[in-house]
């Protein structure tokens, strides 16, 4: 277990990792590698998002605590996946970062697209998804204390969660077609995926409503229970 015990390095990578750096290795890999080396390009972001979850914690054994914890997370995440037509990872992932931090919920988001995509298959569009699950669970934990005290916005956040990940997993989308980015190919895309956004949106706003308020309770516990 990696522990960054310099608080200064932690909270520069907490910036970089998410808002920098993995976005500009999913840019890299739609825009400047082949697209047979998707699964390196994956790699580093899993790399990226690994790294990211260890800037959470300062002492070892909260943070092995804590990584037992989002594995199950990540397991029962990757296993609702396996719904059809709706899909819980967001609440998830959502979940993640308001009970486990930032941090947390980014791995959750990033880690159940990519193991999953083992079965959905593998491609170009991984580290979208990574990316775009992982940035709804990071902001999750940034928005913890207003999204615990109030469901209505905790329900907003999961229709907002929907628009970001069309927005982003759209750019892809639009390259492939094209080969390269297109504006208005762009805002064609988002206008015709628009029936799925919705029908994610309200799939996001469903799972919040039951998941929400049990896992808010055992992750509750544990936490007061393992101090972690």
């Amino acid at each position: 277990m990696i522990v960054i015990r310099n608080a200064s390095a932690r909270r520069i990578l907490r910036v970089i990792l998410p808002f920098v750096l993995i976005p500009a290795i999913v840019a890299l890999g739609i825009f400047a590698v082949e697209s047979q080396y998707h699964a390196l390009v994956s790699f580093f972001v899993a790399v990226c998002s690994l790294l990211l979850f260890f800037c959470g914690f300062e002492k070892k054994k909260i943070g092995n605590r804590r990584l037992v914890i989002v594995a199950v997370m990540i397991a029962l995440s990757v296993a609702g996946r396996m719904f059809p037509v709706i899909k819980p990872v967001t609440a998830f992932a959502v979940i993640s970062g308001m009970f486990l931090g930032s941090e947390a919920g980014f791995l959750v988001g990033s880690f159940s697209a990519l193991i999953s995509n083992f079965y959905f298959g593998h491609g170009p569009w991984t580290p979208f998804q990574m990316l775009a699950w992982g940035l709804i669970g990071f902001f999750a934990g940034v928005l913890a204390s207003p999204l615990k005290k109030s469901r209505l916005f905790l329900y907003f956040y999961g229709i907002l969660a929907a628009v970001l990940f069309s927005l982003l997993m759209d750019v892809w989308s639009a390259v492939w077609l094209a080969g390269e980015f297109i504006p208005s190919l762009y805002f064609a895309k988002l206008v015709t995926s628009l029936p799925h956004t919705v029908l994610y949106a309200v799939s996001n706003v469903i799972f919040l409503i039951l998941f929400a308020k049990p896992f808010s309770e055992k992750l509750g516990r544990i936490k007061i229970k393992y101090g972690v």
